[in-house]
């Protein structure tokens, strides 16, 4: 009988020290260890971390900005089509529009020449075709006054579309004499890009005027697509009288 009670106390005891350390173990404090997982986001609206403000400053969150756009340190590029038309009129051959679209804009300086070429063999063609001499038929600096080089070094360098901080977002404003600062959905691409190649320096060379050519322009407006609705910007449906 008295083995039977000591054993029991043991077994007591036992039972009351797992007790206490299973409690100290669920209540046991790990902020105090430091092994706090702490989930610091840049979305999370909250200011957080090391952040400067919410959501942003900081090792890991964009720069707070003062109600202005930052254009400090350096981007990366995500689209290289961002200007329609230039592969459409420059492009040779199927297999040189191909790696035009999937080369990189920093190895693009090798398509130059060929653009350079294009110009060159359009004026060749209209020439033929207005029984003018070839060699007597060239192109002109634009109304940019760019000559052959640098309008095809452009063209094939800088096709995806640049960025004005400062100033206002248009393919092409002449009273402001601004080009290439973005593109509105309105801003006619392919007359600019027409203009730019058979224009001359005031913009009328080919322009249909003066027995000339037209060639200043593909003649396709915008119709009655609203560009302040949603996408896609469809004109009104035909409908039978």
């Amino acid at each position: 009988m008295k083995n039977y009670k000591i054993k029991s106390y043991k077994l007591n005891v036992f039972f009351v020290f797992m007790l206490v350390a299973l409690i100290f173990i669920q209540c046991k404090d790990d902020d105090d260890n430091g092994n706090v997982i702490e989930l610091i986001s840049c979305d999370d609206g909250i200011q957080n971390g090391d952040e400067d403000g919410i959501d942003c400053g900081g090792s890991i969150c964009p720069p707070c900005q003062d109600n202005q756009l930052n254009f400090d340190g350096n981007f990366v590029q995500e689209d290289i089509a961002g200007r329609p038309g230039v592969n459409i009129i420059f492009g040779v051959t199927d297999l040189s529009k191909n790696n035009f679209n999937v080369s990189e804009v920093a190895n693009r300086t090798i398509f130059q020449q060929d653009f350079q070429e294009v110009i060159e063999n359009y004026y060749d063609i209209y020439a033929i075709s207005l029984d003018i001499p070839a060699d007597e038929l060239n192109y002109e600096n634009n109304i940019l006054n760019w000559n052959a080089e640098t309008f095809t070094t452009i063209m094939s360098n800088y096709d995806a579309l640049q960025v004005a901080p400062d100033g206002p977002t248009t393919y092409y404003n002449a009273t402001n004499n601004l080009v290439f600062t973005g593109r509105y959905l309105s801003d006619d691409v392919m007359d600019f890009t027409l203009k730019l190649m058979f224009g001359g320096v005031d913009g009328t060379r080919f322009d249909g005027n003066n027995d000339t050519p037209q060639l200043t322009t593909d003649a396709v407006g915008l119709g009655d697509r609203d560009f302040t609705l949603s996408f896609p910007y469809l004109e009104v449906p035909l409908t039978l009288e």
